[in-house]
């Protein structure tokens, strides 16, 4: 069997398609940093872009490039440090209460589990001494716990610090060379196909900023939920607590998990019993299914076109097969790829293929 020569074409681009998603999936590991500063690149140029308009050319492109960049390190430092009060509030209260709530655990659990023939007792000696060992030492033994852990996880620790480095050093170069960047692959598109490209790129750039939008708003409505929720039923730390997980949200699962187990070790130490527990339970329970079932299918999925199950789907696949990079990209690329699905799609019912 001959093929024509748009099949071979269409063969050929498969195969390079085939290629290149090999390549992503085996240099996963290597491509993450550069992957995220090309995202961030791609979010932050139109920012760029107007800060050098509004100065009418009369600011360099680098200076418009360090001060979008030393904002955005900013604001991402200033939610991480919205963990500090969180830690800083819940360390001495967990050195004041863990022994009591084990002696409080022991003396519920141990009298239910005997009856099933099971025998478990909390040594609340060994607790305290674990207390006053780890919660009671100074900044200089702290820091030495620290510093051990790196050396035991060395290339886990280079590895971070690596990508620590790096990704605000290529997201530099990237904003500054973005249009030289596109210009050079643009300039490996055909004459033939540059219509077609520039109308894709179109419509998969205006999916995109669709999904931004979405995911901020998603973002903001969560922390809004969470920070009134937990401070209706008396959290101190509501509005720390709230903001974080809210923010958190943008990577699927391991934000939430995150801003979960902060909040039950809040509820648990300030009320001391099963009300903290029971009320983080009703809060992010009520939160994550009002986001996965419709804050994300709508605000998110519904601006880019993706069904609440392909939504789903996406953020299992890309995690499955890339790991935490695919979280952060699953809708993004899921996105592009839906807008090269339609076209397949208008392509195959517009053929002869089809209308036989």
């Amino acid at each position: 069997m001959q093929l024509t020569p748009t099949q071979k074409r269409t063969l050929t681009w498969c195969l390079i398609a085939a290629l290149v998603a090999l390549a992503l999936w085996l240099l996963a590991p290597v491509l993450t940093p550069f992957i995220v500063a090309a995202v961030l690149a791609y979010v932050l140029t139109p920012v760029v872009d107007r800060l050098d308009h509004l100065g009418r050319g009369r600011m360099p492109r680098v200076l418009a490039v360090l001060i979008v960049e030393t904002l955005f390190i900013l604001i991402l430092v200033s939610i991480v440090l919205l963990v500090v009060p969180i830690f800083a509030k819940e360390l001495p209260l967990l050195r004041e209460q863990l022994p009591l709530l084990a002696d409080r655990v022991n003396s519920v659990l141990s009298p239910w589990l005997a009856q099933f023939g099971f025998k478990v007792s909390l040594d609340g000696k060994s607790i305290h001494a674990f207390v006053v060992k780890y919660l009671n030492a100074n900044v200089e033994d702290t820091v030495g716990s620290v510093m051990a852990s790196l050396k035991l996880g060395g290339s886990v620790a280079l590895a971070i610090i690596g990508n620590v480095v790096l990704i605000p050093v290529a997201l530099f170069l990237l904003l500054n060379d973005w249009e030289r960047f596109v210009a050079r692959v643009v300039a490996l598109v055909p004459p033939r196909m540059r219509s077609a490209y520039d109308s894709f790129m179109a419509e998969a750039d205006d999916v995109l900023g669709q999904y931004l939008r979405g995911q901020l708003l998603v973002m903001g409505a969560l922390a809004v939920y969470f920070s009134l929720a937990l401070a209706l039923f008396g959290f101190d730390l509501a509005v720390p607590l709230g903001v974080f997980t809210g923010l958190a949200f943008f990577i699927p699962y391991l934000g939430f998990g995150l801003g979960l187990i902060l909040a039950l070790l809040a509820g648990m130490l300030q009320f001391g019993g099963l009300y903290g527990v029971l009320v983080v339970a009703g809060v992010y329970g009520a939160g994550q299914l009002v986001e996965s079932f419709y804050l994300t299918p709508r605000l998110v999925g519904q601006r880019i076109g993706l069904h609440p199950l392909a939504v789903i789907f996406a953020l299992m696949a890309f995690g499955q097969v890339f790991g935490f990079l695919g979280l952060l990209i699953a809708l993004p690329a899921s996105a592009v790829l839906l807008v090269a699905i339609r076209r397949v799609r208008a392509s195959y019912l517009a053929s002869k293929l089809y209308l036989g």
